[in-house]
């Protein structure tokens, strides 16, 4: 399969949404304050992961976008990236760790979906996608943990 730049470039672009937010609402003081289960990565590894997260979902659904009967495909990459966007304004922003449980376990199920329906197009698609799910999978357990582990706070119910 060609390289199709456009829309390599295209996907890419749509990643800067939730970059942005991450960027933008980065970890504070109150996130620092947290109990963290002794498997939180360091905060270096995050924008590291993010990128080349980002390079591999776009390249696989540029590969994606390609091929015919793709449009339920690329729907579920649209939902994954929109709630992707959406957890780090509810979890840093608003510091409500029960609704961003909510959230990062919908990006799961449409990461999940994704993966899958891209397998069904493209084998090397879907193989991109697995460590998005391995990462989203992660996420949720931080987000879990961060609940459990600070329950005694008003956000760990929020």
């Amino acid at each position: 399969m060609m390289m199709d730049w456009g829309l390599f470039l295209t996907f890419l672009a749509a990643c800067a949404a939730p970059a942005t937010t991450g960027a933008m609402m980065k970890p504070d003081e109150w996130y620092d304050n947290l109990n963290k289960p002794v498997w939180n990565p360091p905060r270096w590894v995050f924008p590291v992961a993010w990128t080349s997260l980002y390079f591999l979902m776009s390249l696989a659904a540029m590969r994606v976008a390609q091929l015919p009967d793709s449009g339920q495909a690329l729907a579920f990459y649209a939902v994954q990236i929109a709630f992707n966007t959406l957890w780090t304004p509810v979890f840093f922003g608003l510091k409500r760790m029960a609704s961003a449980l909510v959230v990062v376990i919908v990006m799961w199920i449409a990461v999940a979906a994704t993966m899958w329906s891209f397998f069904q197009l493209d084998t090397w698609a879907g193989v991109m996608f697995v460590p998005y799910l391995i990462w989203a999978t992660a996420a949720t357990g931080l987000n879990f943990e961060a609940i459990r582990l600070n329950r005694a706070l008003p956000e760990a119910r929020a």
